[in-house]
């Protein structure tokens, strides 16, 4: 369980490495990354949104997300699900990014 505390951190660290190109604000921070899942086989599940469903970079910014988590070496497969639901707001800004 701590590997996967510690490889989720790593995860987290990448994500942050992808902004928002309207916002300058990383997507984990900007709270577009609703759920990291890290399995057994160290493959790992992102699920996360964009500002609005209009947004311009919808086709790249979840793959920006994947290329970088596969970038660290313990990880086997990303799979990045781009979801509308709950609809992303700005309460979902973190503390940090504000």
């Amino acid at each position: 369980m701590e590997i996967n505390k510690k490889l989720q951190n790593e995860i987290i660290k990448k994500i942050k490495e992808v902004f928002d190109p309207e916002i300058p604000v990383d997507v984990y921070e900007l709270g577009l990354i609703y759920d990291v899942i890290i399995h057994e086989n160290n493959s790992v599940h992102v699920s996360m949104t964009l500002t609005s469903p209009s947004c311009p970079v919808a086709e790249t910014l979840p793959q920006q997300v994947k290329r970088k988590i596969e970038e660290l070496k313990l990880i086997n497969k990303v799979d990045v699900e781009l979801t509308w639901q709950p609809n992303w707001n700005r309460s979902m800004i973190s503390e940090e990014a504000n």
